[in-house]
């Protein structure tokens, strides 16, 4: 019998319906009977015919016309918000934004399938993984290694032997010794005390990224969790059935406590959950509509689901794969400015870059030869001012090898480190089933994605502060023999000038984003934990200075384009043409002064995809 769940105030309800033909009014009504059924005054309401509400989604915050039928408008297992008439929204409801996630009510369960064993993912997987691109299912040589873990342990708690976090307390209590009898109810404090942070939540896709990665490293074998558990975890992610995960709480070490002991909660069916079919509602609500049963903790697993350096990691495989893109973009927006500025190609003569053969240097530079005035790609821009006397550049074109270069050599070094980190086991106490023993030891501490984080931060933040430089060359008549702010009729018109002064203030705002947060330390848990690595600050900030430099780069690309406008019908060489091609299929020539934060998020967005990479694929890689 198909059944919905529908939000009345504080409370979540299952209205089974055996007639879909039924209308929304009288799934309303049939919920306002249940909801006043147990309260001793009715919750103040008078006879549910005459009670005024209108009733919508869950997911999307769409209004439900009373009069459509139930199978017209709503799937079985929806979850439906009802508001009565006077009253104002519920607090626990948590409306998920329009626009924060893909994963959406349309979005259909991948088939394909990633098999993790906890040794070969890597940080393209997991961000494919958080887009919702694949299920997951364990190897069965991961499978065995979980059973053999675990069969130790229950070793261990059945001959009443005192190991950390298994018998005992932790951090500051580790030598207080738990009986047997309260080992369960020992995990379940653990996890919701840990639970801890505050802030908004993780996206969807990150929280999906994240729980994703938990399981990859569960998967390895040294944890002790069960296959059971494990399993139940597997079932949620691949029903997207995510757990409300703030943002702030980790100081790195031990681990990611307080966001891991979120995404645990969850699973255990207490705090709220997200689904794409629900958006937010209880956790027993959501994981009851998906046919799935919160996990019940056996000895040491809410340890072994909160002991880990995954959020810093999980958003740091986001920062890095994001990075990575827009470096390469980057080399082709500096490559259209140098077009339209009118600069000169000989500074990326492969000689010179022979001379100091830094790898991402040699590759910078060869990208720009790929992309201008050649025998292969000429460019009649180009031999317009072949025979000019201008001798250099300035730096910001001239250097783009060396600066670009550099970013693009960290960006790997980072890369290294995150997928090290994807692949490790960071649980205290390990286990290590073939030698029979449980080990405690300090691979919780998220110095290292800490770091690397912070050196990511510092070198892509590059790619931003050159890009500002060459937008006030473009925007600048002196600079560019062009017109002022790259428009006509300037004084009725500003055309770029405020554009600028965005990329100006990204720029500035980095400058404060890349002091390293690794350089902090605060001694937490009575001095026991006495030096952490403030990793997940490192990495919620490094997303952000990759996101401001995607946006700078957005506005040097719609300010380059629009540069090519004054030059016509002069063309640029054939793949800097597509680029123009594509840009201008979504955001028209700038004729006279309009609206213009949607134009940088329109190219925003094709940065996001990558899609001048694609464009000019063939002739970078």
């Amino acid at each position: 019998m198909p059944r919905f769940t529908v939000h009345i105030r504080d409370e979540w309800l299952a209205v089974p319906c055996k007639d879909t033909s039924s209308s929304i009014r009288w799934l309303g009504q049939e919920a306002l009977k249940r909801y006043v059924k147990n309260k001793p005054d009715n919750g103040g309401i008078g006879a549910v015919k005459d009670t005024r509400f209108f009733v919508r989604r869950c997911q999307g915050l769409g209004l439900l016309d009373a009069e459509d039928t139930i199978e017209d408008v709503l799937e079985d297992n929806d979850f439906v918000e009802l508001a009565i008439e006077g009253d104002t929204m519920s607090p626990d409801f948590i409306p998920c934004e329009p626009g924060v996630s893909h994963l959406t009510a349309a979005y259909k369960e991948p088939e394909e399938y990633i098999c993790l064993d906890g040794n070969s993912l890597t940080s393209t997987d997991l961000v494919n993984l958080g887009r919702g691109l694949y299920k997951i299912k364990l190897t069965p040589e991961a499978e065995k290694k979980v059973v053999q873990s675990r069969e130790l342990l229950d070793t261990i708690v059945k001959e009443n032997k005192v190991v950390y976090g298994i018998t005992t307390g932790f951090g500051k209590f580790a030598r207080t010794v738990i009986p047997v009898s309260k080992l369960k109810e020992l995990q379940e404090n653990l996890v919701r005390s840990h639970s801890a942070g505050v802030g908004n939540p993780l996206s969807p896709e990150r929280t999906r990224m994240l729980l994703a990665l938990r399981i990859n490293i569960l998967a390895k074998g040294h944890s002790g969790i069960s296959l059971e558990t494990l399993h139940a975890m597997i079932q949620a992610f691949n029903a997207s059935c995510l757990s409300f995960v703030p943002e702030k709480g980790t100081v790195g070490a031990s681990g990611d406590l307080a966001p891991l002991s979120h995404l645990a909660l969850g699973l255990m069916g207490e705090g709220k959950m997200w689904s794409p079919k629900s958006g937010w509602a209880d956790a027993k609500y959501v994981l009851e509509a998906h046919g799935l049963k919160p996990i019940s903790l056996k000895p040491k697993e809410g340890l072994a689901l909160i002991n880990g350096t995954q959020m810093i990691t999980s958003m740091g495989a986001e920062a890095v794969e994001r990075a990575q893109a827009i470096a390469r973009q980057a080399d082709i927006i500096a490559a259209l400015t140098l077009e339209v500025l009118k600069g000169t190609t000989k500074a990326f003569d492969s000689d010179i870059h022979s001379l100091r053969p830094h790898p991402g240097q040699i590759e910078v530079a060869q990208r720009f030869r790929s992309l201008l005035d050649s025998d292969h790609h000429p460019s009649q821009i180009a031999e317009s001012h072949r025979f000019c006397d201008r001798v250099q550049d300035a730096y910001t074109m001239r250097c783009c090898p060396q600066v670009h270069g550099v970013c693009n050599d960290t960006i790997k070094f980072v890369q290294n480190i995150i997928n090290t980190e994807i692949n490790s086991a960071t649980d205290n106490p390990m286990v290590f089933a073939e030698r029979g023993e449980t080990i405690s030891g300090g691979n919780f501490h998220g110095e290292y994605p800490a770091k690397a984080l912070d050196f990511l931060a510092i070198a892509v933040h590059e790619l931003a502060s050159i890009s500002e430089r060459r937008i006030e060359r473009l925007c600048n008549p002196s600079l560019s023999e062009l017109p002022a702010f790259l428009v006509n009729e300037g004084g009725l018109n500003s055309g770029f000038m405020i554009a600028h002064c965005t990329a100006a203030a990204l720029v500035s705002e980095n400058k404060v984003l890349c002091h390293p947060s690794s350089v902090d330390s605060l001694s937490t848990s009575a001095a026991t934990e006495d030096h952490v690595s403030m990793g997940g600050w490192a990495a919620r900030k490094a997303l952000r200075v990759v996101e401001h430099v995607e946006q700078v780069l957005a506005i040097e690309l719609l300010a380059a384009c629009q540069g090519i406008e004054f030059l016509r019908p002069l063309r640029t060489t054939t793949p800097l043409e597509k680029v123009y091609e594509l840009v201008r299929s979504v955001v028209k020539p700038w004729i006279k002064d309009r609206f213009m934060s949607p134009d940088i998020e329109a190219i925003h967005r094709l940065i996001l995809d990558q899609k001048a990479s694609v464009e000019c694929g063939q002739t970078l890689y």
